[in-house]
């Protein structure tokens, strides 16, 4: 059983994933974000991998790809810091989250034999076609262990939430809207409307909301219509005011979080 399935069974719900960009806001802050997330409660973290052209991601989460490109972070340093931390951190899932061109650079078996090697336990692949994760990917992903997490919105249909469903492992990310990633007072009655949808769609896979989580409101929104919620933007912003003091910016996310 791997560590994504640990969670889900003994915490079906009210589970919280943060994501970061590695490298920042410095080079050398993955271990920290690490251990101070998990030392915070934490359940989840998604490791984010910095790419010049993040074209899912709004303008936060594209300013701290920005940055840590500039401090020189790549795939291969992103492994070796996330190996160096692992047995800090032995029970929480991490999942790699990141573009298809610099994960087709260094070749797929390449990948996933880096990916397995540091403990990564999935990834998100947001600009992956699902016909070439079928082609491509799928062997791979279940010759390591280490699922595919697919993305719906609220434009996605039916069927294709189904075939999802039957073909990926892990968990479905469910976006929250049809737009980039960045923070939201509330959420609206289409979003509610798009949640109780596919709540009553009786999955197989368990389901995080992402996108659009900042506060209080949100996050119970998120919990109340999945298993839990995904933030990112919030958490980079906190790093960003507080960059030489990582412990704080994860109590400053956490308490935001509580109003």
């Amino acid at each position: 059983m791997n560590r994504l399935q640990s969670l889900f069974e003994r915490k079906p719900e009210n589970i919280l994933s943060i994501y970061f960009t590695a490298g920042y806001p410095t080079l050398d802050s993955v271990g920290e974000i690490i251990t101070s997330l998990v030392a915070g409660g934490v359940d989840m973290i998604e490791v984010g991998v910095p790419f010049s052209d993040p074209m899912a991601d709004g303008p936060v989460i594209q300013e701290s790809s920005t940055i840590a490109l500039r401090n020189g972070m790549t795939l291969n340093r992103l492994f070796d810091d996330v190996k160096a931390v692992r047995a800090k951190v032995p029970d929480t899932p991490l999942v790699l989250m990141g573009y298809l061109n610099p994960l087709m650079r260094m070749g797929l078996r390449s990948l996933f034999e880096r990916c397995a090697e540091a403990g990564i336990d999935a990834m998100i692949v947001p600009d992956l076609p699902f016909d070439i994760y079928l082609k491509e990917f799928r062997e791979l992903c279940r010759e390591f262990d280490i699922p595919m997490i697919m993305l719906i919105t609220p434009e996605t249909s039916d069927e294709r939430v189904r075939l999802i469903d039957e073909h990926c492992d892990g968990f479905i990310y469910m976006v929250s809207s049809a737009s980039t990633t960045g923070t939201r007072d509330s959420f609206g009655d289409s979003q509610l409307d798009y949640f109780r949808r596919i709540n009553s769609m009786n999955l197989n896979h368990k389901r995080l909301i992402g996108f659009g989580i900042s506060n209080a409101a949100t996050l119970a929104a998120a919990q109340a219509n999945a298993s839990g919620a995904i933030i990112g933007s919030k958490f980079i912003k906190c790093l960003a005011a507080s960059p030489t003091d990582i412990p704080t910016a994860v109590t400053t996310l956490l308490h935001s979080l509580q109003n």
